[in-house]
């Protein structure tokens, strides 16, 4: 369950660009609610992703995921339960690492990292069988750069590398 309480987020605080993005927002989404955010440019609807992502500090207020407090972890801790994916297909990979090392970097959020990363062997069947349920053909390109893939071909591995453990946001 996610619970906002009264976030207020504030850019260029204390200024004569002073900007109140959120104002004393609250809300809460319990276990498998699906919901949609809508308005205008400017609104605030990237403001309040990012603040309960983590890449925005929030002025006031508090963010809870199943009662745990999070409003002030940073957003590498987040990661591990939040799954995101950005409107940019440039955003949420790397593009001089392998396709197979991006899934390998997703599917180990949140974990402890061993000593040098590399991709397991053993993790290699997984991440085709994943690959090929997407139906562009990556899983036979596994050793290929993120940034020789097409923008859609990008998003799609994007989607699948915040889903690939199923994130509890």
């Amino acid at each position: 369950m996610l619970e906002i309480k009264n976030v207020s987020v504030i850019f260029n605080k204390d200024t004569i660009n002073e900007r109140r993005a959120l104002d004393n927002v609250s809300l809460v989404l319990n276990d498998g609610d699906f919901v949609s955010v809508i308005g205008s440019n400017g609104a605030g609807k990237s403001t309040l992703l990012n603040a309960i992502a983590g890449n925005v500090t929030v002025d006031s207020g508090k963010i809870y995921n199943n009662g745990y407090d999070m409003t002030y972890e940073k957003e590498h801790k987040r990661s591990k339960y939040i799954g995101r994916l950005f409107q940019d297909p440039l955003k949420g990979t790397a593009p001089s690492m392998t396709i197979e090392e991006n899934l390998g970097l997703a599917y180990s959020r949140g974990k402890k990292m061993r000593m040098g990363f590399g991709v397991r062997k053993s993790d290699r069947p997984f991440f085709k069988k994943e690959c090929e349920k997407l139906g562009l053909g990556l899983e036979h390109r596994l050793k290929a750069p993120v940034g020789l893939l097409s923008g859609g071909q990008r998003q799609a591995l994007t989607l699948l590398m915040a889903t690939i453990e199923t994130p509890e946001l």
